[in-house]
């Protein structure tokens, strides 16, 4: 079955899942402090424990959320990952949609008043 087109959205489905396995796996490890300062101390060693791709490294590196997406990142776990840089999911929002964060935070709050 053909996955719909939306203009500007990645659709996590099955094949973005089996893509982003070991990355999801990686920013599910975050939930402890532990791993989130291993990850600080040797990003690149901990991103290689993972597995991750070339794709998902340069991405890590990058800080680029979007580029996680497509790389199969699914974004409750990135929010993991984007925490320990003190992110939330709002600036994940603005990041995707290419505002600022306050652009962002006042889209939703006109939307919330509808």
């Amino acid at each position: 079955m053909a996955q719909p087109d939306i203009p500007g959205t990645q659709l996590f489905d099955s094949h973005q899942a089996r893509k982003g396995y070991a990355l999801n796996k990686m920013c599910y490890s975050f939930n402890s402090a532990a791993n989130r300062d291993a990850f600080r101390q040797d990003e690149a060693g901990y991103c290689e424990r993972y597995g991750l791709n070339p794709e998902q490294r340069a991405a890590i590196q990058a800080r680029n959320v979007l580029a996680l997406i497509a790389a199969g990142g699914n974004v409750y776990y990135l929010a993991k990952f984007a925490g320990i840089f003190g992110l939330d999911v709002q600036d994940i929002g603005a990041q995707q949609t290419g505002m600022s964060k306050p652009e962002f935070q006042a889209m939703l709050a006109a939307y919330a008043k509808h």
